[in-house]
C-alpha cells in the first residue's frame, strides 16, 4: 500500500498566489491528443491525503510501539531488572543515539528539506534530474561515514562503557553487548536515508513499518538465543533488526527512484542540476540530535552508582511514558515534508499555519497521554511487566519514576514539533543547538543536585525540567530563526488542553484506584481521563480537539446516510 500525495505544479506566480494543488483528473479530463490533464483544486483538498497518511503512519507506528513493548516485556521476563539488564541497557545507548541521529531527527531534518527542494526543481524542469544527482552525491558518503563510525565503536567498546557508566558492576558484559549493538550505526544510517527519501516523495507506509521489522528481529533473537547467550542475545537482536530495517525499504526506494528517472526531465547532463547539501546544515542537525540524546547519557551516568536496577527502572518508565509523545508527533512526521515544500516554494504563511495547527493537535494528544500515564502508572507497569523476574517492588519503583518523567512529555513533544520549523528550510540553524545545550545544562545541574536525596526519581525530574527549558527557548526563537509562529497564540492554545489535563489526571487517578484488579483500574482510569480531558478541552475551546469531533460527525453522517438508503 502506498499513500501518494497529489503532485504540486510549478508555481509561476507569487508565493501562495492561487493556493492550488494538482490532483488526478476526473473522468473526461483528457485532451484532444488523448493525454490526461491534471485539474487544479483548492489546497484544502490535500487534507484528505494528510489524514490518510497520518492514519497509516500512526497505525503502523502503534503496531511498532506495541511490538516494542513486547520486546521490553520479554527483556524484563527473561532477564529481570538487575545487573545484566543494566549492562545491556548501557550498550542500548548506541542504538538509541543512532536512531535519534540517523532515523528520527538528525538525518531526516537534513535530507527531507534537501529532497523536497530537489523535487521542486524537478517540477520546474531544467537540465538533469536533481533527485538522482542528490542521491549519487550523498548516499556513498553517508555509507562510508557510518561504516567508519561503526568500526570505531566496535573497537572502542570497553572505553565507551567506562565513559557511559563508570560505576557498572560488570563492564565486560556491557562491552560485549556494545560490540553487537554498535553495528546498528551502519544499518540505521542506511535505514534513515531510505526513510527520508521516501517521505520526501510522499511515501509513508514503508518508512512507518521499519520498527515492526526491527523489534521482530530483537524479540526473535532473545527467545532463540537467550538460553545460550543470556542478555547478549538482545544485543544480537539489535544487529539483526537493523538489517531488517534496511531490507524492508530498499525495494520501495529502488522503485521510487527508477520511476522518478523515467518520468523526470531528460535534457542536459545527469549531474547538471545537482545542488550538494551544505555541510553546515548536516552539522547543525546532527549536533542538535546529539545534544538531545545526551540526556540519556546524563541519566545513566547519574544512575550508574545507584543500587542495581536503577537504570532498568528508568528505562522501562521512559519506554512506556514516551509512547504518547511518539504518537502525538506522527502528524509532524507526515507534515514535515509539506512544510519543507511550502518553504521551498516561498510560501511562509502556509508553512506557519500548518505548524500552528500541528502544535495545537500535538499538545492535546500528548497531554491526554500524559494524564493517563500519571493517573494509571502502577496499573500500566503491573500489567505490562510484573511477571517472571520483574517483581512488585520493581513495579512500584518504575511507576513512581514514570509519573515524574511524564511531567516533561509536553516539553518533549513541543521540542519535536518546533525543531522542524528551524530545519524545514534546508538552511543551517544554530539556535536549536544552543537551546538544546541550555536544556542539557539544566538537566545536568538539576540531576546532580536531585540524585542524592531522591535517587532515580530526581533524575526523572531533572529530565522533565531540562526538556521544558529547551521547549520554551525554541518557542521564543521561532520568530527570528524558524517559521515565524505567533507565540502568544500558541501559548494560549496550549494552555487550554493543559488545564483540562490537570483536572483529568486527578479524576483518572481516583477512578483507577477504585477497582481491585490492575486491568479494571487501568480501564476505569483511562476512560475517565479521556472523557474528562476531551470534554473539558472542547469546553475551553481547544483547537486540537476539533478534528476529532469533525471526524466523529463525518462518520455519524455516513452511518445515518447508509441506514436511510
Amino acid at each position: 500500500m502506498t499513500v501518494t500525495p497529489p503532485p504540486l505544479p510549478p508555481r509561476s506566480g507569487p508565493p501562495g498566489g492561487d493556493g492550488t494543488a494538482t490532483v488526478p483528473p476526473a473522468r473526461g479530463a483528457a485532451t484532444a491528443a488523448g493525454t490526461v490533464r491534471a485539474l487544479p483544486v483548492p489546497v484544502s483538498a490535500s487534507r484528505g491525503f494528510l489524514a490518510r497518511a497520518t492514519l497509516v503512519t500512526a497505525v503502523l507506528s502503534v503496531a511498532g510501539s506495541l511490538l516494542g513493548l513486547v520486546r521490553d516485556q520479554s527483556l524484563a521476563r527473561l532477564f529481570g531488572a538487575g545487573s545484566d539488564t543494566d549492562a545491556f541497557l548501557v550498550a542500548w545507548t548506541v542504538p538509541e543515539f543512532a536512531a535519534t541521529l540517523l532515523i528520527e531527527d538528525g538525518l531526516a531534518f537534513a535530507l527531507v528539506p534537501a529532497f523536497s527542494a530537489a523535487l521542486a526543481r524537478r517540477a520546474r524542469g531544467g537540465a538533469g534530474d536533481p533527485v538522482r544527482s542528490l542521491v549519487t552525491g550523498t548516499l556513498p558518503r553517508l555509507a562510508f561515514a557510518c561504516a567508519a563510525v561503526c568500526a570505531l565503536a566496535v573497537g572502542a567498546a570497553p572505553q565507551l562503557v567506562q565513559a557511559l557508566a563508570p560505576g557498572l558492576p560488570d563492564p565486560r558484559l556491557a562491552a560485549d553487548c556494545t560490540r553487537l549493538t554498535a553495528t546498528c550505526v551502519l544499518s540505521f544510517g542506511l535505514a534513515g536515508y531510505c526513510s527520508a527519501v521516501l517521505r520526501a516523495h510522499g511515501r509513508y507506509v514503508v518508512p512507518a513499518s521499519i520498527y515492526l521489522a526491527y523489534n521482530t528481529g530483537v524479540v526473535a533473537a532473545m527467545f532463540l538465543l537467550g538460553g545460550a547467550w543470556g542478555v547478549r542475545s538482545a544485543a544480537a537482536g539489535v544487529a539483526v533488526g537493523g538489517c531488517l530495517m534496511v531490507a524492508v525499504q530498499v525495494p520501495a526506494l529502488w522503485q521510487q527512484l527508477r520511476t522518478g528517472v523515467r518520468s523526470g526531465p531528460r535534457t542536459g547532463a545527469p549531474g547538471a542540476a545537482a545542488h550538494p547539501m551544505d555541510f553546515a546544515v548536516i552539522a547543525t542537525v546532527l549536533l542538535f540530535a546529539l545534544c538531545r540524546q545526551s540526556q540519556v547519557l546524563i541519566e545513566r551516568f547519574l544512575a550508574s552508582p545507584l543500587p542495581a536496577g536503577a537504570i532498568s527502572h528508568l528505562n522501562y518508565a521512559q519506554k512506556v511514558a514516551q509512547i504518547p509523545m511518539t504518537l502525538s508527533l506522527m502528524l509532524c512526521t507526515v507534515t514535515f515534508p509539506v512544510v519543507a515544500r511550502a518553504l521551498a516554494d516561498g510560501d511562509t504563511v502556509r508553512a506557519r499555519d500548518r505548524v500552528e495547527r500541528d502544535l495545537a493537535l500535538v499538545s492535546c494528544l500528548v497531554l491526554l497521554g500524559a494524564a493517563a500515564v500519571i493517573a494509571c502508572a502502577p496499573q500500566i507497569i503491573q500489567l505490562l511487566f510484573q511477571r517472571g523476574a520483574f517483581t512488585a517492588d520493581d513495579t512500584a519503583a518504575t511507576a513512581g519514576v514514570m509519573r515524574v518523567y511524564a511531567l516533561g512529555l509536553l516539553g518533549q513533544a513541543l521540542v519535536g514539533a518546533l525543531v522542524r520549523t528551524y530545519f524545514s528550510g534546508g538552511r543551517p540553524a544554530w539556535y536549536p543547538v544552543a537551546a538544546m545545550a541550555a536544556g542539557i545544562v539544566a538537566t545536568s545541574w538539576t540531576g546532580a543536585a536531585a540524585v542524592g536525596p531522591w535517587g532515580v526519581t530526581g533524575i526523572a525530574a531533572a529530565n522533565a525540567a531540562g526538556i521544558t527549558v529547551t521547549a520554551a527557548l525554541l518557542l521564543a526563537g521561532t520568530g527570528r530563526c524558524g517559521v515565524p509562529l505567533r507565540v502568544r497564540r500558541v501559548l494560549a492554545e496550549t494552555s487550554r488542553p493543559l488545564r483540562a489535563a490537570v483536572v483529568a489526571t486527578a479524576a483518572g487517578a481516583c477512578a483507577a484506584a477504585l477497582p481491585g484488579s490492575a486491568a479494571a483500574g487501568l480501564a476505569a482510569g483511562a476512560l475517565t481521563v479521556t472523557a474528562v480531558h476531551v470534554l473539558l478541552a472542547r469546553a475551553l475551546g481547544a483547537e486540537g480537539v476539533e478534528p476529532v469531533f469533525r471526524s466523529l460527525r463525518s462518520v455519524t453522517r455516513r452511518v445515518r446516510h447508509g441506514l436511510s438508503r
